[in-house]
């Protein structure tokens, strides 16, 4: 039976914990307490800290009785992490805390697959939650006052926080039926080809479009790793710049890596692989002097040199080795981006030849990873055309 899992530390918010999970039983809703608490729990609870701590990599050993404060955080943050999607039972979660309740329950959420109902009332909730959402889905709710202690307000707050879980849980999206999705990544300066491209398959598949400005790629591949892309078009891979070079776009060590665990049929490309991205009065000292080009007023790119052309090519390649699923790489051989073209401000065809070099070196292309060139430029119709006909090849 599918339970709505009620989260909190029922050692310092027991009251509005219990508060909580009455007020979903009473819409008639399964409900399991849950304890991430590292003291002794104030009120009854269904699943013990005990029993989540014993998920953490050390045992409960590396979370409970443990004095320091931040360490035990730390530890609980972990093993309910390891904890929540271990579960089959789960309709919904919610969650209540402050700092320390609400960095180890949104861990354990970003964990969980996207769609499953997810609910974190914190005193964290109306400043900025980047760091707790990430690319999940939680909806984060403000609790206005603190929780130490019910009061009028707080008791209104959590009834609303109860009965919109209650509902979630009890009627869940139906099951995405029709077309299946597939995940596309693009930049300004690279829409003319995923544009292209989208039109080309949208008759037949859910055309996803991410705008690859860090986010946009975690958010592409947290929906593969959740089972819920039947493929891959990522043109624009421009986020690993930012990640190697200190931009403020970047993607994390991790990028490609759901295209690893979930072998599903992948094409990429360099797509605007020339630029890294800065806030445009932020700029670092150490690049003082390089090729800017100001995007718009708010963002300043700076054209990625040859050295740093060699390290993208083969920190991509390197990650694409690992896939084991179908994998077509395209490289267009006249540019990269509507700014790496002949007479625009990046174009460097000594540095994209580096580039592309670099990839099909590391990439190691077999007959399941291949790599094309085309005498093409990324925004020409023909290379969004070769790019809808590769993928379709790989997706049979």
């Amino acid at each position: 039976m599918k339970r709505i899992y009620v989260v909190g530390t029922a050692d310092t918010k027991g009251e509005e914990l219990a508060f909580l999970a009455d007020a979903i039983a009473a819409t008639g809703s399964s409900v399991a307490r849950v304890d991430i608490g590292t003291r002794g729990a104030t009120v009854p609870v269904d699943i013990p800290a005990s029993e989540v701590a014993a998920h953490h990599p050390d045992g409960a050993s590396g979370v409970l009785g443990i004095v320091d404060r931040g360490t035990a955080v730390a530890g609980m943050s972990a093993a309910f992490t390891n904890f929540i999607p271990s579960r089959d039972d789960i309709s919904g979660v919610i969650g209540i805390g402050g700092g320390g309740g609400t960095s180890i329950i949104t861990a354990g959420m970003r964990a969980l697959p996207l769609g499953l109902p997810k609910i974190m009332v914190s005193t964290l909730a109306s400043g900025d939650t980047a760091a707790y959402v990430d690319v999940s889905d939680i909806i984060m709710m403000p609790s206005v006052t603190d929780m130490a202690g019910l009061n009028r307000l707080s008791r209104v707050v959590l009834h609303n926080a109860a009965q919109a879980i209650a509902g979630m849980a009890a009627r869940p999206a139906p099951v995405a039926t029709g077309k299946p999705a597939l995940g596309l990544t693009m930049f300004g300066v690279t829409t003319p080809c995923v544009t292209a491209i989208a039109d080309q398959l949208r008759a037949n598949y859910d055309c996803m479009v991410f705008h690859a400005t860090g986010t946009g790629g975690r958010s592409m591949e947290k929906l593969a790793d959740s089972g819920l892309l039947a493929g891959v078009i990522d043109i624009t891979t421009t986020e690993v710049c930012d990640l190697l070079f200190g931009g403020v776009l970047p993607a994390t060590e991790d990028r490609f890596g759901a295209i690893a665990r979930t072998k599903l049929p992948y094409v990429g490309s360099v797509g605007a692989l020339d630029m890294v991205n800065f806030w445009a009065p932020t700029i670092p000292e150490k690049f003082r002097g390089r090729l800017f080009y100001e995007h718009n007023p708010n963002v300043t790119l700076m054209r990625t040199t040859v050295d740093e052309c060699r390290g993208i090519g083969e920190w991509i390649g390197t990650r694409l080795a690992r896939c084991e699923g179908p994998v077509h790489f395209l490289i267009p051989e006249k540019g990269v981006s509507a700014l790496d073209i002949e007479g625009g401000a990046f174009f460097d065809p000594e540095a994209d030849a580096v580039l592309f070099d670099a990839v099909e070196r590391t990439i190691k292309p077999n007959a399941a990873r291949r790599v094309t060139r085309l005498p093409l430029h990324i925004n020409d119709p023909e290379f969004a055309k070769a790019a809808t006909a590769a993928f379709l090849d790989i997706a049979r």
